[in-house]
C-alpha cells in the first residue's frame, strides 16, 4: 500500500478520535433542548425484537414536553425505557427500517419506498431462504443462481447494482459475496427501493436489501424451536432463546439453525448452519455496551440449469418455457428456434466432484452513550471473515453441429477479511422554533480480498439425455488480489416545518481506494498490474413527507447513488476505463393506513437514470452500455375486512431500457436488461376458524412476466404463474404443559406443478435455471 494511502488512513483515524473526544467533553447546557413530538430523544436501551412506532397521544406528548422543560440533575436522569411494541400494521409500516435511514424513522415517515418483511410474516408464508422472502416482496425477483446464490432483480436493476447488507453493513459486491441464507435466525428483511448510497454506500443503484438478525429483548426469557420436512427429503431445525438474565441489565439472544435443502435436479443439495448470539449490557441509565458473534456455513452440490436446445432436435419433447432463436455464445453454432427439452428437467450436468462451500464469521461490538438529554453517541466496530469456493462444471451449451452438450469447468475461491467502524452522533434540537433531528455519521472500513481462480478450463461434450457426469479434471491456478479502503462522512436531517409536514435530507461524501494485482500460474505479475485507482463520490437524498390527514401520508424524494464499474471490479482489465457509475431517482407516492388499522395501501411511481453502465456480454466479459433508465410504479395493499379474513396483494410495473449501448457490429440500445420482468404480482387470502384448536387456511399466488436472459433480448423466459396453499392449526397450551404456543403447518408449493424458467445468468446465456416443481411440506413451531 502506498505511503499516501497510509497517511490518509492515519488522518482519518485521528479525525475519528478527535470527534469522539469532542463529543465526550463537557457540553454547553444550551444543547439540552426540549423533547420532540415525533422524534423523541434517543433512549439508551437494547435493540428490541423489532422496533415498532405508533402515534403518541396528546396527553403523552404534553407530558414529555413538560418533563423535558425541567432542568436535568444527576438524580433525575431518566431510567432506560422498554419501547412499547405497537401492533403490526397490515403492511408493517410502523416498523423502523435501519437500512433506510439513521434517523429512527418508521417506514411511513420515510420519503422512500421501504418494505419490511417480519419474522412473523416469514413464518406464516413459509419463506425458508432470503431468496423466497424476496419473491414475496413488491416487484422483486430472485433466482438462486449458484454463481451468485442470492441474485435479485429490483426496479430494473440486478446483480451488484443492489447492495446486500448484514445488520446494515456492506461486505462487498453482491454478485461476489452473496450466499444462500436461512431465515430462521433473522428478525426481518428490509427492502429499500431506488438509489441508496446515502445509507449503504457505493453499489446501490437499484436499492438495498438488509438482513437483520434476531436481537436481545428486555423481559422474561422466551424460547422457540421449529422444524420442517418436505417431499424432496429436505429438512430444517431451529432453536432460539432470549431475554433478561439474572445479572441486572444483561440481556441475551442465541439462535442456532441447521438445514438440508434438496433440489429437484439429480444429486443437488444445499446444507446450511447458522449460529448467532448477542449480549446487551446496560451499565447505567446513560450507557449500554453490546457484543455479537455469528458463524455461518453453507455447502452445496449445485444445479447450473438446463441448456437451450433446438426445437427441431427436441421434437415432441419441446416445451413452452422459453422462446426465440439463438446462436450459441459458447460454440457459435446456430440453434435456430430454441426450447427447454422436457427430458432435461431433472438432469444435472455438473461433475461428480463439484462443490460450493462458504464459511463466514462475524464479530460486532459497540456502545450507546447519552451525552445529554438531546445528544447521543453510538459506535460499533466490526470484523468479518469469509472463505468461499466454487468448483464446478458451469457451462452447458448445446452444439447443433454434433447434437451434444459442450461443457466447461470453472474454479474460483475467495479469502476475504473486512474490518470497520461506524459512529453516529444524534442531536435533537430546535431550529427557529422547528423540531429537528440531525445524525452525523463517520465510517471507515478496510477490505482485503484474495481471489485464486482457474487458469485452465477443462471441457468435454456429453449427450443431452443421461449424460455421464465425469470429474473436474486437471486444475491450474492463478491469483488476483484487491485491497479497498473506504471512508465516508454523512449527514442526515429531518426538519418538521409543521405537525404534519417534514423535510428529510442527507449528504454522503465518500472516498474509495483500490489496489489490485494479478499473477499468472507461475506467480509472475501480469501486464498492467499492479495498479491503483480512487474515487470520491458525493451522493444524497432530499424529500418530504406530508400527513394530509391522520394515516394518509404523501411523499416525494430525489436521491443519487454511485458504484464502481457497475458489475464486478475483478472482471475489468487495467486498460479498461474504471469510471464511476452514477444514478439518480425521482420518486413520489402515498402511504395510507385506515379503517382502525385494519387496512393499508401504498403507491409509488419512480424514474431512475444510471450512467456509465457496464453490462454482461457473456463468457465472463463486459460491455460498456452507456445509460440505463427505469420507469415504473408499485402498488401494495392489505386488508382484514372481518376478523377471520385477510386479503393482501401487490403489483409492480417497470419499463427498463438501455440507451447509447453501441459496440462494434451492433447495438443493444432500447433493449431490456436481463431478468427484468415488466410485471410482477403477488396476492394472497387466508381464513381463520376460531375453534378450540384455531385453524387457518390460505392461498398465495405469484405472477412474473416475460424476461430476457441476456442483453441481446433474443431468448425470452416466458411468463409464469404459480400458487401455494397452506393450512395450520394452533395447538392450545393445555395440550403440551411445557409449551405456551404450538403450531403445525401443512403446505403445498407450486400446487399446479408448473414448469417455468426462474432465472437466466447473462454470463452463461446458453442455459436457463428452472423453478422447482410441486412439493409437499410439513412443519412445526413451538414457543415457551
Amino acid at each position: 500500500m502506498s505511503s499516501i494511502r497510509i497517511a490518509r488512513r492515519r488522518r482519518f483515524l485521528l479525525a475519528s478520535a478527535a470527534l469522539t473526544s469532542f463529543v465526550a467533553a463537557d457540553l454547553p447546557a444550551a444543547l439540552a433542548q426540549q423533547a420532540r413530538e415525533s422524534l423523541p430523544p434517543v433512549e439508551v436501551s437494547p435493540a428490541q425484537s423489532r422496533k415498532q412506532a405508533g402515534p403518541a397521544s396528546r396527553e403523552a406528548q404534553r407530558a414529555r414536553r413538560a418533563a423535558a422543560r425541567r432542568p436535568a440533575t444527576a438524580s433525575a436522569v431518566p431510567r432506560p425505557v422498554v419501547p412499547t411494541v405497537a401492533a403490526q400494521t397490515p403492511l408493517n409500516t410502523n416498523a423502523v427500517a435501519e437500512s433506510a435511514s439513521r434517523l429512527g424513522l418508521t417506514v411511513r415517515e420515510t420519503p422512500a419506498t421501504v418494505e419490511v418483511i417480519s419474522a412473523e410474516t416469514m413464518r406464516e408464508q413459509g419463506y425458508r431462504t432470503v431468496s423466497e422472502v424476496a419473491q414475496g416482496a413488491v416487484g422483486v425477483t430472485s433466482g438462486d443462481n449458484p454463481a451468485e446464490p442470492a441474485a435479485f432483480s429490483m426496479r430494473g436493476f440486478t446483480n451488484s447494482q443492489i447492495n446486500t447488507l448484514y445488520n446494515g453493513i456492506k461486505i462487498g459486491p453482491q454478485n461476489m459475496t452473496s450466499r444462500i441464507v436461512d431465515t430462521a435466525n433473522l428478525e426481518a428483511v428490509e427492502f429499500l427501493k431506488g438509489p441508496a448510497s446515502l445509507i449503504s454506500g457505493e453499489g446501490a443503484a437499484g436499492g438495498a436489501i438488509n438482513l437483520v438478525t434476531k436481537q436481545p429483548h428486555i423481559g422474561p426469557i422466551r424460547n422457540e424451536a421449529g422444524f420442517f420436512w418436505d417431499s424432496l427429503n429436505s429438512f430444517s431445525a431451529h432453536y432460539g432463546s432470549g431475554g433478561s438474565t439474572n445479572v441486572q441489565g444483561l440481556d441475551y439472544r442465541f439462535d442456532i439453525s441447521r438445514s438440508s435443502l434438496n433440489g429437484f435436479a439429480d444429486d443437488t443439495n444445499t446444507k446450511t448452519l447458522d449460529v448467532s448470539g448477542q449480549l446487551n449490557y446496560r451499565i447505567s441509565d446513560s450507557l449500554k455496551i453490546w457484543g455479537a458473534i455469528e458463524y455461518r456455513e453453507d455447502r452445496s452440490k449445485a444445479y447450473w440449469g438446463a441448456p437451450l436446445v433446438p426445437i427441431a432436435f427436441s421434437g415432441s419433447h419441446a416445451t413452452g418455457i422459453v422462446s426465440g432463436s439463438y446462436v450459441s455464445n459458447y460454440n457459435k453454432t446456430d440453434l435456430g428456434a430454441v426450447t427447454i427439452d422436457d427430458r432435461t428437467f431433472n438432469t444435472n450436468y455438473n461433475v461428480l466432484d463439484n462443490r460450493n462451500v462458504a464459511k463466514e464469521v462475524w464479530l460486532r461490538g459497540g456502545f450507546e452513550l447519552k451525552l445529554a438529554p438531546d445528544l447521543t453517541l453510538k459506535s460499533q466496530a466490526y470484523g468479518y471473515g469469509a472463505e468461499r469456493t466454487w468448483f464446478n462444471n458451469e457451462i452447458e451449451a448445446f452444439n447443433s453441429g454434433t447434437n451434444t452438450v459442450d461443457r466447461e469447468r470453472f474454479y474460483v475461491a475467495h479469502s476475504q477479511r473486512l474490518v470497520g467502524n461506524i459512529t453516529d452522533l444524534i442531536w435533537d434540537a430546535n431550529i427557529a422554533g422547528f423540531d429537528n433531528r440531525l445524525v452525523t455519521t463517520l465510517s471507515s472500513s478496510y477490505l482485503d480480498f484474495v481471489r485464486p481462480g482457474a487458469a485452465n478450463f477443462p471441457g468435454d461434450s456429453v449427450p443431452l439425455v443421461d449424460p455421464p457426469r465425469g470429474y473436474y479434471g486437471p486444475l491450474t491456478i492463478q491469483q488476483q488480489t484487491a485491497r479497498i479502503d473506504n471512508e465516508a462522512l454523512s449527514f442526515e436531517d429531518r426538519l418538521k416545518l409543521t405537525r404534519s409536514f417534514a423535510l428529510v435530507g442527507g449528504l454522503r461524501v465518500e472516498h474509495i481506494g483500490l489496489d489490485r494485482n494479478s499473477t499468472d500460474p507461475a506467480g509472475l505479475v501480469k501486464a498492467g498490474f499492479p495498479f491503483s485507482k480512487s474515487w470520491a463520490p458525493t451522493t444524497g437524498r432530499i424529500g418530504y413527507t406530508w400527513e394530509a390527514v391522520p394515516g394518509l401520508t404523501f411523499f416525494s424524494q430525489y436521491a443519487t447513488g454511485a458504484d464502481i464499474s457497475a458489475n464486478n471490479i475483478f472482471l475489468l482489465a487495467p486498460t479498461q476505463p474504471l469510471d464511476l457509475t452514477t444514478a439518480r431517482t425521482y420518486e413520489t407516492g402515498v402511504k395510507h393506513l385506515f379503517w382502525d388499522n385494519r387496512a393499508e395501501w401504498s403507491f409509488s411511481a419512480y424514474n431512475i437514470l444510471r450512467k456509465n453502465v457496464y453490462a454482461a456480454a457473456g463468457g465472463m466479459q463486459l460491455n460498456i452500455a452507456g445509460r440505463q433508465e427505469s420507469k415504473g410504479a408499485e402498488l401494495a395493499a392489505s386488508v382484514r375486512p372481518i376478523e377471520p379474513l385477510r386479503l393482501w396483494g401487490n403489483i409492480a410495473y417497470v419499463d427498463a431500457r438501455y440507451a447509447d449501448y453501441n459496440f462494434v457490429g451492433g447495438s443493444f440500445s432500447g433493449n431490456t436488461p436481463p431478468n427484468v420482468p415488466r410485471i410482477v404480482a403477488n396476492a394472497g387470502a387466508s381464513w381463520r376458524f376460531f375453534t378450540p384448536w384455531p385453524v387457518e387456511v390460505g392461498i398465495t399466488g405469484r405472477h412474473v412476466g416475460d424476461r430476457y436472459n441476456a442483453d441481446a433480448n433474443v431468448v425470452t423466459l416466458k411468463a409464469y404463474t404459480v400458487a401455494d396453499v397452506y393450512a395450520f392449526v394452533d395447538i392450545p397450551g393445555t395440550v403440551f404443559n411445557a409449551v405456551d404456543q404450538a403450531r403445525l403447518t401443512f403446505r403445498v408449493r407450486n400446487i399446479t406443478d408448473k414448469r417455468y424458467a426462474i432465472w437466466g445468468d447473462p454470463f452463461y446465456p446458453d442455459q436457463i435455471l428452472l423453478g422447482a416443481p410441486r412439493t409437499y411440506e410439513i412443519s412445526a413451531a413451538f414457543k415457551w
